[in-house]
């Protein structure tokens, strides 16, 4: 139990642990397809649903990456998981840099995919921040379903460009349920706080004290990486950008050898043949 939730996650792999935080509209199936096979040398995954994804509680409205950073924290602490790398992608980026900078001890690195790094207008803020206004929230988020399921096939194909989404995730992925209602009301709680988080992050990030490795794709349409990741790179002292040519805003279903590089290059363990997988579960954490 994480501040009184019950935080979902799924496990695959032995060795060093590394913590999967994912992006808006998405689960922790995501970070699962990308990179369970590139990371099972060596790696143990643990992927988490974020509060209010997936199958995770919703955070009571809060949606601020600085608190899912704590309840995570809490859960990876329960867990009893030794100074795991963290991987967080697009909004889970914002939430991995307030982990690492709130529990820098605790941690052996950071990489952050295509991250959120500083405030800015947001096609988020406008499609679903109205989802999570007290008052009004759901009864626009009811209404807005017909227009979803016309809407969100396009934006998760989007998301991949300029590639196509690979055929995998396309089979595996629960797209269903990162659409349901109440995933996309903590979508817009999320969005609500971006510019308030986010300049707090902003702020923070000279103190940070532990490795941090940027990758993004010079064809993000969704996240710019001149913006978000070149900068972060740039602030965090230490940081290191990794441009990955050619590559959109997905690039860690294209470049898993660069994401395994850059967890090796923050702290990641030597290879071990041993594997095991464990289905998702819920881990309450106080």
């Amino acid at each position: 139990m994480a501040g009184g939730l019950s935080l979902n996650y799924a496990r695959i792999g032995a060795g060093h642990p590394v913590v999967f935080i994912h992006g808006a509209l998405t689960t922790l199936d995501d970070g699962l397809i990308a990179l369970a096979e590139a990371l099972a040398p060596g790696h143990e995954l643990i992927a988490f649903d974020r509060p209010g994804h997936g199958d995770s509680q919703a955070d009571g409205g809060s949606g601020s990456a600085w608190r899912q950073a704590r309840l995570i924290h809490e859960a990876v602490q329960a867990l009893g998981l030794d100074r795991p790398t963290l991987v967080g992608h697009s909004f889970g980026g914002s939430v991995a840099t307030a982990y690492a900078m709130l529990f820098p001890d605790d941690i052996s690195g950071c990489v952050a995919i295509a991250p959120i790094a500083f405030p800015e207008p947001r096609l988020e803020q406008m499609m679903f921040g109205s989802r999570a206004v007290p008052g009004v929230g759901e009864l626009t988020n009811a209404m807005a379903a017909p227009v979803d399921a016309l809407i969100l096939p396009l934006l998760w194909h989007a998301m991949f460009l300029p590639q196509a989404m690979p055929t995998g995730f396309a089979a595996e992925f629960p797209f269903a349920q990162a659409g349901r209602r109440s995933q996309l009301r903590a979508d817009g709680q999320d969005a609500l706080n971006m510019a308030v988080d986010l300049t707090r992050s902003a702020l923070s990030y000279a103190g940070a004290r532990v490795p941090l490795k940027v990758l993004q794709g010079d064809r993000d349409a969704v996240v710019n990486p001149l913006v978000h990741g070149r900068r972060l790179a740039a602030l965090w002292p230490g940081g290191e950008f990794i441009n990955l040519p050619g590559l959109g805003h997905m690039a860690h279903h294209f470049a898993q050898d660069a994401v395994v590089d850059a967890i090796a290059a923050v702290g990641g363990a030597a290879p071990s043949t041993s594997r095991r997988t464990s289905p998702s579960r819920k881990l309450a954490v106080a």
